[in-house]
């Protein structure tokens, strides 16, 4: 019995793994805690942006073949010009910041997405104005019984 279902975890594994695929890079957010600015960059596979002291790079981005959007894992390196080794080098998951993020007293860093050249996204209509009541006309009794409005 338990060689049938070490067979079967055996059988069943690679059809749980999901096929991801490689975009040509990432869309990154960086944060300077000291001063609060907040930064949104879109970097290709091997570039690089200076924001302050550090240096991030991205190396690599993978997200889900079959649903873009839905997650993105990438990888990258990140220096510090007051530190010789990078303060940062490996995956970070955008669903997850916290499972693997950079430890730096002044700046914080979030992959937001894969960069993905065909996605359209949905355009949004802007939202109608409200309809302003007449001088001297009643309030909207609605409004009014709550002794909100």
């Amino acid at each position: 019995m338990k060689r049938l279902a070490s067979l079967l975890l055996l059988i069943a594994a690679p059809a749980l793994a999901q096929e991801m695929a490689e975009a040509p890079g990432a869309k990154l957010r960086i944060l300077d805690k000291l001063t609060g600015e907040v930064q949104d960059v879109t970097l290709g596979r091997g570039q690089s942006v200076v924001a302050g002291r550090l240096t991030v790079q991205v190396d690599s981005c993978r997200s889900p073949a079959d649903n873009t959007v839905a997650e993105a894992d990438a990888h990258l390196t990140i220096l510090d010009s007051a530190a010789s080794d990078p303060v940062f080098s490996g995956w970070m998951v955008a669903s997850a910041p916290a499972l693997s993020a950079l430890d730096h007293p002044r700046y914080d860093v979030w992959v937001l997405r894969c960069d993905v050249p065909d996605l359209a996204l949905p355009s949004v209509e802007e939202a109608p104005e409200e309809a302003v009541a007449p001088e001297g006309a009643a309030p909207d009794e609605a409004a009014t019984q709550d002794g909100n409005g």
